[in-house]
């Protein structure tokens, strides 16, 4: 991975040693509040933001992005028909609006009018080559592959000059949710270098290097007004980089900032912390293939004796909130009158002792590659040893442990960034998916979500998912004890950004950022 590795690195490629902008520490001290300060909005500047590298594997072909700074970069340059919302509720984007059949077979969308950088009106028929190229079977790493495998592309169709009607192999009620994920920003249908990326975004690139630098301009024609910054450069930098050049006044945003580096900077004048409450989840997998994980009663004890309250105060400094070990706290479809598991280890022992697993050492495969993973499995560790259970945590490659978790170990560390309950459903919870961590793989489950996705009435459809929640929430591997906040981080000359859960419309969004 090439990401700086000192601060005069870093100040060669921003500039900021050549003369470049003198920023000012202003402003009160750290807050949630991106938009202190007032003021109207105003042209002019250069916006860096700062994210962790992903070296020579990073890309601006949207269809390939995997990396959060990948997706910075193609948020920029392109749109999607649809984004998501602080609740992952589908909202409008590229597309203005959008109907269904009764059966959820069969879409409309109506494109708004806008202009790709070369000058040509969006299209129906951009958003078909769109559509064909992330299916392209040759296209191996196109992430919404899979997701959008639904579409049936012969039966889809042009309407007019600006309405593209999209077929669908089997009844998908959530399907404009799905046109809001990673990897289905649309492109135009000249689109054959992703080295030349033709977008309707609000910025234009003008020069990319994988793993430095990414500078685009401001696309003054873009449809939702264009951005107030006139340059934006996307960096990669580790997280002490970006901590040290935001209170330097060398870069205006960072992204993922610690726990730590958020409770130092409280009263630092010169940065705000943008916090998005419990946006993420963080769990303890237990494997339901396995001995003694395939005994539901045991999964249950295994929750029962986490202490969440604790996980969350010192594994992450307070910055998050409880879980109670089902996905997607505060978004649609999360059953919200689920009471909260507490913890109860003397309940917890009688049902290890029934199972006859008191006495047992289990494994718990962790590793440092997410924050917080190894502290989180150490703690529990202890916390089960009051039942008289022996758990033992093994560490792995944080380059490969998201593979190596699926075959080792009983117990995985686990977390998930934003996404909707049905992708996350669906990602992980099917017989059929491909990272599903805790082995949970029951037939009765999958048709009731192949059901509760083809349901066209809302109301029943959100009762259906509430259903799937609760017998996670009853039997599964789960132990999701905690959601921690979401932590970002800007100079205080920033206007016009508050905090917001990571993919979603306003998540790294520079477009309607200005600098006091």
């Amino acid at each position: 991975m090439s990401i700086f590795r000192n601060r005069r690195e870093f100040l060669a490629l921003t500039g900021a040693a050549a003369g470049g902008i003198a920023l000012t520490a202003c402003g009160g001290p750290g807050t949630t509040d991106g938009t202190a300060g007032g003021g109207e909005p105003r042209r002019g500047g250069r916006f860096r933001a700062l994210f962790t590298g992903g070296g020579e594997q990073e890309t601006i072909d949207p269809h390939s992005e995997s990396l959060a700074i990948d997706m910075a970069r193609t948020k920029a340059l392109f749109d999607r028909l649809v984004e998501l919302d602080a609740t992952m509720a589908p909202v409008p984007r590229l597309a203005a609006k959008w109907e269904s059949n009764a059966d959820a077979t069969v879409w409309r969308f109506t494109l708004r009018e806008a202009l790709f950088h070369d000058g040509k009106p969006l299209a129906p028929e951009d958003v078909l080559f769109t559509f064909a190229r992330i299916l392209d079977p040759k296209a191996t790493t196109h992430f919404a592959q899979g997701l959008l495998s639904v579409i049936d592309l012969k039966k889809s169709r042009a309407v007019g000059g600006n309405v593209v009607e999209v077929a669908l192999k089997r009844p998908t009620a959530e399907f404009p949710a799905l046109l809001g994920t990673l990897g289905t920003a649309v492109v135009s249908s000249r689109y054959t270098d992703p080295a030349r990326p033709a977008g309707t975004g609000a910025f234009r690139l003008k020069t990319f290097q994988a793993g430095r630098s990414f500078v685009a301009e401001r696309f003054d024609d873009h449809w939702d007004g264009g951005a107030y910054v006139d340059e934006l450069h996307v960096l990669a930098a580790d997280a002490d980089a970006r901590g040290n050049a935001l209170r330097a006044g060398e870069a205006e945003f960072g992204y993922e900032m610690t726990p730590t580096f958020a409770r130092t900077v409280q009263a630092d004048r010169s940065v705000r912390v943008l916090a998005a409450k419990g946006s993420t989840a963080h769990a303890i997998v237990m494997k339901c293939d396995q001995e003694p994980f395939d005994d539901p009663d045991v999964t249950l004890a295994f929750k029962l004796l986490a202490d969440r309250e604790k996980l969350v105060q010192v594994v992450l400094a307070g910055q998050g909130v409880v879980g109670n070990d089902m996905f997607g706290k505060g978004y649609q479809y999360y059953p919200e009158d689920v009471p909260q598991r507490t913890r109860d280890v003397e309940e917890a022992r009688a049902l290890l002792k029934k199972a006859g697993v008191l006495n047992r050492t289990l494994s718990l495969y962790t590793s440092s590659v997410a924050n917080g993973f190894v502290e989180a499995a150490t703690l529990f560790a202890e916390q089960a040893a009051d039942a008289g259970l022996r758990v033992k945590v093994t560490t792995g490659s944080s380059e490969t442990y998201f593979k190596d978790q699926l075959t080792k170990g009983a117990m995985g560390s686990h977390r998930s960034g934003a996404m909707t309950i049905p992708n996350y459903l669906n990602d992980r919870l099917l017989s059929t998916s491909a990272f599903n961590a805790s082995a949970w793989r029951r037939k009765d489950f999958d048709a009731a979500f192949a059901t509760a996705r083809s349901t066209t009435d809302e109301a029943e459809r959100t009762r259906l998912y509430g259903q799937l929640q609760r017998t996670v929430h009853d039997e599964g591997g789960l132990l999701v004890w905690g959601h921690p906040d979401w932590l970002n981080a800007v100079s205080s000359r920033v206007r016009g950004m508050d905090a917001a859960p990571p993919n979603t419309l306003h998540s790294a969004r520079f477009d309607k950022v200005w600098l006091a």
